[in-house]
């Protein structure tokens, strides 16, 4: 019976190597289903199976587990061991989630964060990781109000997400001294993608013409072109832009300038304010240039603040027929809080000079700076002209016929006024008369024209002697060509 059971051990060993030899993809689990009449013999067999499996279970826990399937929950000791398939379940596992979730809340709860907006989104398992980013994110200079404002910044991983991005933006040139107001404005950078998200939009801004190295000021000014998809807004406003007359190779300087731009959308902003413009007066052409040097002025707010303003304007006794030069003059106007500032001078030009809510339009008309101008500033240049011997009236009158001398510098304005007197000799009627006087360079123009009309022998106003080109007045100087009627009189200095 002996030589009988060591036969067949035998033939198994041999069966079993040849086996593996043969198909080593054969696991020790599949030799578990031989099965032998004889249990010694099957015992031994087990025994040397697991031996060459190296495993180190002994035969009864492998006979436990083949005889007797795992009933109990999966990682539970059964008689102070594990089985060799025990591993924690899906409700394990998910409870476990839950509980690590739990305690992260409880932490961002404890200094400040609210995280109910963060439900659904994936999380660190630990508190250690969630701690390591609100400590980066208070580097950074963001308080828990900013990260309360947009709490799914939490979801961005130090390592994977805010470290590449802003180490990206820094490449640039953006200023780190920035980093801070850069991710109040668009926090959403830090979601994104160095390569698939942020390098297209910097190279599409440079196929506008911004230059490389004005990059990242556009970038400080304006985040939330980063967002922007690139055949979207950015495309049409441009395409309008240069629909309308604005110059395309100034297109790179207006976006340096005035970024915001790329993020208006056409038919809500750009167009509507463009349209209403012209609906002034204001030639089409004539808008374009205006939005090559003053880009800024497609920022006011169309119904909140230009057309308020355009009928402060008229209420001020501006004339309908005057607001395309008014607006042209000072674009500014339509996009301050102006109807304030147009009743403070209003009331300040009534005071030093008696002058009527008439004069008063017809200043803002010629002048609408005039606005801006302090309250110091009139009353300093007021007073320079009572000094000169001007009385209130003609001083009035001076004020209406050109403002300007309420802006301009006194101490110019004092070398003028003793050439007018020591080397012109004319009456102050004169300057009553032609104000502006003031507004020309001394030495450049007025000394020289008027050493030219003393070699003549000629007598003229000052209107004509000063309110003309150079050209024109070369030709005046042309005794062939000069127009006697322009002449107050002809007489011989």
């Amino acid at each position: 019976m002996l030589a009988l059971e060591n036969q067949i051990f035998c033939l198994y060993i041999q069966s079993y190597l040849l086996l593996h030899i043969l198909n080593p993809r054969l696991t020790s689990a599949s030799t578990l289903r031989i099965t032998s009449n004889n249990d010694k013999n099957s015992r031994l067999i087990t025994r040397f199976q697991y031996s060459v499996a190296d495993r180190n279970f002994s035969s009864s826990s492998v006979n436990a587990s083949v005889s007797k399937p795992n009933t109990g929950r999966s990682g539970s000791k059964q008689g102070g061991s594990s089985s060799l398939y025990s591993r924690p379940s899906l409700l394990d596992m998910k409870n476990e989630r839950i509980a690590n979730r739990a305690k992260v809340y409880d932490f961002l709860r404890g200094i400040g964060i609210v995280p109910d907006e963060l439900d659904g989104l994936e999380l660190p398992v630990t508190v250690e990781v969630m701690r390591e980013r609100v400590d980066f994110l208070h580097n950074l200079g963001l308080t828990i109000d900013d990260i309360n404002s947009y709490p799914l910044v939490l979801g961005c991983s130090v390592k994977k997400n805010m470290i590449p991005v802003l180490d990206y933006l820094g490449k640039l040139g953006v200023r780190k001294s920035t980093f801070t107001e850069f991710l109040r404005r668009y926090p959403q950078v830090l979601h994104a993608s160095v390569v698939v998200d942020l390098a297209p939009v910097v190279k599409y801004l440079q196929g506008l013409d911004i230059k490389l190295s004005d990059i990242p000021r556009v970038l400080e000014r304006y985040p939330e072109v980063l967002g922007f998809k690139l055949e979207g807004t950015m495309s049409t406003s441009v395409a309008y832009l240069v629909g309308i007359g604005v110059a395309r190779r100034e297109i790179g300087g207006i976006l340096t300038s005035y970024p915001e731009i790329l993020g208006m959308r056409v038919g809500r902003v750009v167009k509507p304010f463009v349209e209403y413009l012209e609906g002034l007066g204001i030639p089409r052409f004539a808008i374009a240039k205006l939005i090559e040097k003053r880009p800024h002025m497609l920022g006011f707010g169309l119904e909140e603040r230009v057309k308020p303003n355009v009928e402060s304007l008229l209420e001020f006794y501006v004339r309908r027929e005057t607001l395309p030069s008014v607006v042209a003059q000072y674009p500014e106007m339509i996009g301050i809080d102006l109807k304030p500032k147009l009743i403070g001078q209003q009331n300040l030009l009534k005071s030093v000079i008696d002058s009527s809510p008439e004069d008063f339009g017809s200043i803002i008309e010629k002048m609408p700076q005039v606005v801006s101008v302090t309250n110091s500033a009139i009353i300093k240049h007021v007073d320079f002209l009572k000094d000169c011997g001007f009385s209130l009236d003609q001083v009035r009158r001076m004020v209406v016929g050109c403002p300007q001398v309420l802006a301009l510098n006194i101490d110019i304005m004092k070398l003028s006024f003793n050439y007018f007197q020591r080397e012109m000799q004319r009456p102050p009627d004169d300057l009553v008369a032609f104000p502006a006087y003031f507004t020309y360079g001394l030495e450049s123009t007025i000394k020289r024209r008027h050493k030219m009309i003393v070699k003549k022998g000629l007598k003229c106003s000052l209107s004509w002697l000063l309110n003309c080109s150079d050209e024109k007045f070369e030709e005046r100087m042309d005794y062939d060509t000069i127009d006697m009627e322009e002449m107050e009189t002809d007489a011989i200095i």
